[in-house]
C-alpha cells in the first residue's frame, strides 16, 4: 500500500468528488447531495472490493483527463457509455485499469449518458464534512474546498493498492440505459391533479430541457393543470421526486435537491430507476409508466443482489499496442538457451 494523487490535467464544469451522500441531515435544511447515478457509483467502487459508498470521482458531461502522481493507481469507470481512452487506446465505458505515472487517462462524453463515476483502489484522503465527501458547491461543503475540480488540483488518495491488475471490463447489467420508460409511483400529491392530467402526464413524451442540473431535470412539453393551485404546505422531497409548478412544467429533483419544497409532487421515480433517468442528455424524450410499490421494490431488490454477488470482470485482449504501454510492461519473464537439449 503507498499514497499518491489524481493529478487533474483537464475538466468542465460538473465534475466532483461524491460518495454515497450526506445522510441524516435533511431535517437540518441540509442537501444530501451524493450521486446522480447511485449504482453505477456502487458498481465502481465494488468492483475494486471497495465500500460500495466510497468517494469517487463523478464525471460530468464536460469530461476529464488526469494522470497519476506518486504512483500507479487502479481505477474502476462505469456509469454513461463515456469515451475513455489509456494514452491513445480507447477501452470500455465500463473498465477496470491501472493508471501509471506519465500516462494520461481520459473521460469524454459521448452521445449516451451524462455522468460517469471513476473509483480508485484505496482512499480519497479529503475531509468528511457531516459525515460525507460528497461535494454540493452550492452550500460549498465536502469534495475539494466544497468546488468543483478545476485543471491543476490534484486528489489525494492514501492507501492505494500497488499490486498488479490487468484490463478488464466490468460485467454489470443493471446499468443499461436502453428503459423504454422510467417507472414512478404515483403522488404524495397526485390528489392535486384531475384524472385526465395524470393521464396526459403518462401519455405525453417530455423532452429533457437544457435548464438541468445535479438539483434538477427541467421537462418541457403541454403543460399540466392544477385541480387545486400549485402551492403546498412544504414537506420533505425525495430523490426522483416530480414536482409541478405553477407553469405546469415538472422538475425531476436530483441529487442536490433542497430538502423541502412547496409545489404538489404528482409523481416519484422508483429507486431503480433513478440512474436511467440521470444518465439522459438534454434533448432526449422521456416517457413515464406508473408501477406498484410492490414492482418497484422486487426491481430494486434485483439490482441489489446483482451488487451483493461478486461484480463479474472480464479480462481483454488488446488489439493495439501504444509504445508507453510497451514501455510500462515486464515484456519478458525469462530466458531460455534455444540450443540446450530439453
Amino acid at each position: 500500500m503507498s499514497g499518491g494523487a489524481l493529478r487533474i490535467l483537464q475538466v468542465g464544469p460538473g465534475t466532483t468528488v461524491q460518495d454515497g451522500g450526506r445522510r441524516g441531515y435533511l431535517r437540518y435544511g441540509v442537501t444530501a447531495a451524493g450521486p446522480m447515478d447511485p449504482f453505477a457509483l456502487a458498481t465502481a467502487n465494488l468492483a475494486l472490493g471497495r465500500p460500495r459508498d466510497a468517494a469517487v470521482i463523478e464525471v460530468s458531461l464536460s469530461g476529464l483527463e488526469v494522470e497519476a502522481v506518486g504512483c500507479g493507481l487502479t481505477l474502476a469507470i462505469c456509469g454513461g457509455a463515456f469515451d475513455i481512452r489509456l494514452g491513445s487506446t480507447r477501452l470500455p465505458s465500463a473498465v477496470v485499469l491501472r493508471l501509471e505515472p506519465g500516462t494520461r487517462l481520459s473521460i469524454r462524453a459521448s452521445e449516451i449518458g451524462a455522468w460517469a463515476y471513476v473509483a480508485v483502489a484505496g482512499r480519497i484522503d479529503l475531509p468528511a464534512v457531516l459525515g460525507s465527501l460528497s461535494t454540493h458547491t452550492r452550500s460549498g461543503l465536502g469534495g475539494l474546498a466544497g468546488r468543483g475540480l478545476v485543471a491543476g488540483d490534484s486528489v489525494p488518495v492514501v492507501e492505494a493498492d500497488d499490486s498488479a491488475v490487468g484490463l478488464m471490463a466490468i460485467h454489470a447489467p443493471w446499468l443499461a440505459q436502453n428503459a423504454a420508460s422510467i417507472r414512478v409511483v404515483l403522488g404524495p400529491q397526485d390528489d392535486y391533479f384531475a384524472p385526465e392530467q395524470i393521464q396526459a402526464f403518462l401519455t405525453q413524451g417530455w423532452t429533457l430541457s437544457s435548464r438541468s442540473d445535479r438539483m434538477a431535470y427541467g421537462l418541457t412539453g403541454v403543460p399540466l393543470v392544477h385541480a387545486k393551485g400549485h402551492d403546498i404546505v412544504s414537506d420533505g422531497i425525495a430523490h426522483g421526486a416530480i414536482q409541478i409548478p405553477g407553469s405546469g412544467l415538472p422538475f425531476v429533483l436530483m441529487a442536490d435537491r433542497q430538502p423541502t419544497g412547496g409545489y404538489p409532487k404528482i409523481a416519484t421515480i422508483i429507486s431503480a430507476d433513478l440512474g436511467r433517468m440521470a444518465q439522459l442528455q438534454a434533448g432526449a424524450i422521456v416517457h413515464f409508466e406508473v408501477v406498484p410499490v410492490a414492482d418497484a421494490v422486487a426491481a430494486r431488490r434485483r439490482i441489489e443482489d446483482g451488487l451483493a454477488a461478486k461484480i463479474a470482470l472480464i479480462p481483454l485482449i488488446r488489439t493495439a499496442f501504444p509504445s508507453e504501454l510497451l514501455l510500462g510492461l515486464n515484456l519478458i519473464s525469462g530466458v531460455v538457451d534455444g540450443q540446450e537439449p530439453g
